[in-house]
């Protein structure tokens, strides 16, 4: 394809914007994922979510405090070589690139076992490898398609859960037919901690995977008309809403539902409609949960691909990914980023169990390892810009610097509550050996760029 433009285009719009903030963070971690989260903790789940969301929220906000110093570097694993060096920005990158990509046939999987609820008699792999053509196209299409789908995907996951906290509190506070006031949920079947303190630290692991998309934004900035407004505006709005809808959904189902409730380990979304005799929740869940992943898929592809292109600019993927067509889209970039997708997709034919299992242990805590990363760029940045620039700081990381180490301590101690529990062992490991691959390939690409500068000189 002829390259028709050397810029990606800005034609992300502010409700773009606010809408990709938004949606990064709702995925079905949460429509399905919470069941399990709270079926471990208790009702003290709440807390578990407002721990999660409010360690997610510090490194959002870091990595806006960076995108509005340096609007124009393109995501932020080049706000990280810019702070730790060519290293970071090389490790942060790939490893980045890896997660989505790894995510991407993940939710083309999830997403082919929901539409199975309406048809059951569709082989599995011909359902995946459709989603993952269509939202191929609409990322190759244009930016501004991508912005679309992910406004209208984040608008419905947003009106659902609306909708939930709604019911949920006239039920709640007894505004709902034959019901009264009643938290004994909360309290009832061994009390608001029925697994003790510990578990309410350690549902955090799971939590954190939940959250992470909600950092999107900031790599979409390049490709805003206003950067600096767009990413103010949508992480500042993201601090209260992210309380709203979790914490708030999180309260609506342990007050509803017996914490220990089979049926909340499954869906608990689903379970509460049932309860409240909602009709069709069953349908109105799964439309929604679909939704979800949806959405989880189109961001995945969009992020892979401008991480994937970013990288390129700087000599650390092959510059033919810097290709764009006529509408500025990185069309290699973003093919590139599903060649895993098909791949395991068709091989997740044969090997079902084998390749879903390898996928989700091996980004375990990539994305944890990349938050961290993060954390300490922003800590060595603003220390910098503090003392040389600091009119740039348009927007700053709250309480600095006590926030950002103790985001740093936290993130440490996610990792070490991860080795902790036996459960999920495998995937600290697997996750680690992709940092360790990731590392082993900087070193050789050092070693040959050192090479080729030597030759140059010596010729």
């Amino acid at each position: 394809m002829k390259q028709q433009s050397h810029q990606l285009q800005k034609h992300l719009k502010n409700r773009h914007m606010t809408m990709i903030a938004l949606g990064g963070m709702v995925g079905a971690g949460l429509f399905v994922g919470s069941g399990v989260v709270i079926n471990s903790t208790g009702p003290a789940a709440i807390f578990t979510y407002a721990l999660a969301g409010l360690l997610v929220v510090l490194v959002v906000r870091m990595m806006a405090e960076m995108t509005t110093v340096y609007p124009e570097a393109g995501s932020f694993s080049e706000h990280v070589r810019i702070a730790l060096g060519n290293w970071g920005g090389f490790s942060v990158g790939w490893l980045y690139w890896y997660y989505w990509v790894a995510v991407v046939a993940i939710e083309a999987i999830a997403g082919a076992s929901l539409i199975q609820y309406w048809l059951p008699h569709a082989p599995l792999w011909i359902l995946s490898l459709s989603l993952m053509i269509v939202l191929t196209l609409t990322n190759l299409f244009s930016v501004k398609s991508f912005g679309e789908f992910e406004y209208w995907f984040s608008s419905i996951k947003i009106a659902a859960i609306i909708g939930f906290l709604i019911i949920g509190f006239f039920y709640i506070f007894g505004f709902w037919p034959e019901t009264n006031l009643n938290f004994n949920n909360l309290t009832e079947y061994g009390g608001f901690t029925p697994h003790g303190i510990k578990a309410v630290f350690q549902g955090i692991v799971i939590v954190m995977f939940s959250f992470v998309g909600s950092e999107v934004v900031t790599i979409a900035a390049a490709e805003s008309a206003e950067p600096k407004e767009a990413v103010g505006k949508a992480t500042r709005s993201v601090i209260w809403r992210i309380f709203l809808f979790f914490i708030g959904s999180i309260f609506v189902v342990v007050c509803i539902m017996p914490w220990n409730d089979t049926n909340v380990l499954g869906s608990p979304y689903v379970s509460v409609l049932e309860k409240l005799n909602i009709p069709g929740a069953a349908q109105v869940m799964n439309f929604v949960v679909l939704v979800a992943v949806l959405s989880c898929l189109n961001s995945g592809l969009y992020s892979a691909s401008r991480m994937l292109y970013g990288l390129a600019q700087k000599g650390d993927a092959p510059k033919s990914l810097l290709v764009l067509n006529h509408k500025g889209v990185p069309v290699r970039a973003i093919l590139y980023g599903t060649l895993i997708g098909y791949a395991s997709v068709i091989l997740a034919y044969f090997y079902p169990d084998i390749v879903y299992q390898f996928l989700v242990n091996s980004t375990g805590a990539v994305a944890l390892f990349v938050y961290l990363l993060v954390s300490i760029a922003q800590l060595k940045m603003r220390a910098r810009l503090e003392k040389e620039s600091p009119h740039l700081l348009q927007l700053r990381m709250w309480a600095y610097p006590y926030l950002t180490y103790i985001t740093i301590i936290s993130i440490i101690a996610i990792f070490v509550l991860i080795g902790m529990n036996p459960s999920m062992r495998s995937q600290l490991y697997m996750s680690l050996a992709c940092i360790l691959i990731v590392y082993v390939a900087y070193f050789f690409r050092k070693k040959e760029k050192k090479n080729k500068l030597s030759n140059k000189k010596v010729g």
